[in-house]
C-alpha cells in the first residue's frame, strides 16, 4: 500500500509518499510545495492543487492522510489554513484517493509515543522509522509522519481500551 501524507499550509505544504510493506513502511519520496506569497489567494490554491495532482501523478499513492486544522488564536489563519487543507483534500479526492484525517496530536502520538511532542522529535523519529540519513525538512516531516501514522493504522487516534502495548510500544 501505498500512501500519501499532507501537511497543508498555505504558503508551504509538505508531502510524504511512503510504502508500507507487511509491518515495515520504506520511504518513497518527500517534499513541499511553496506558493507565491504576494500571488492572490486562488492563485496560491491553484498552485497546491496542482502540485499536489503532480505528485499523485508521479508517484500514484492508493490513500491519502492529511492534518486536521488546529484552531489558531488568530482566525484568518485559521480560515487560510482552511482552505488551503481544502485545495489539499480536493487534490487527492479528484485522483480518487480515500482521504483520511488526523489530529496533530493523533500524529505525533502515534509516531513519536506523546501527544505534545516537538517538530525536532518528529523530525527525529521520521527519521529514525524511514531510515533516513538526514532530517527531513519540517512540512515534508509533518507528511511523512501522518502517512507513517496511517499505515500504523491511526493507532494514535483509538481510545485507550482499543489499543494493546507490548514492550512499551503500541500494536
Amino acid at each position: 500500500m501505498r500512501i500519501l501524507g499532507i501537511d497543508p499550509g498555505l504558503g508551504l505544504t509538505g508531502y510524504g509518499v511512503i510504502e508500507k510493506e507487511g509491518a515495515a513502511i520504506v520511504y518513497v519520496a518527500s517534499g513541499r510545495i511553496r506558493t507565491d506569497g504576494e500571488a492572490p489567494l486562488a492563485l496560491r490554491l491553484a498552485t497546491i492543487l496542482k502540485g499536489l495532482a503532480e505528485v499523485v501523478e508521479r508517484f500514484q499513492p492508493g490513500e491519502a492522510a492529511i492534518e486536521q486544522v488546529f484552531v489558531n488564536v488568530n482566525p484568518r489563519s485559521t480560515l487560510l489554513l482552511g482552505q488551503a487543507r481544502g485545495a489539499a483534500i480536493c487534490a487527492a479526492v479528484s485522483a480518487g484517493l480515500p482521504v483520511a484525517e488526523y489530529s496533530a496530536m493523533q500524529v505525533k502520538q502515534s509516531v513519536v509515543g506523546q501527544g505534545r511532542a516537538s517538530k525536532e522529535q518528529v523530525q527525529e523519529m521520521v527519521k529514525r522509522l524511514l531510515r533516513l540519513s538526514a532530517h527531513p525538512a519540517t512540512d515534508a516531516a509533518d507528511a511523512l509522519a501522518c502517512a507513517i501514522c496511517h499505515a500504523h493504522g491511526g493507532l494514535g487516534a483509538l481510545p485507550s481500551y482499543q489499543r494493546r502495548v507490548r514492550a512499551g510500544r503500541i500494536v
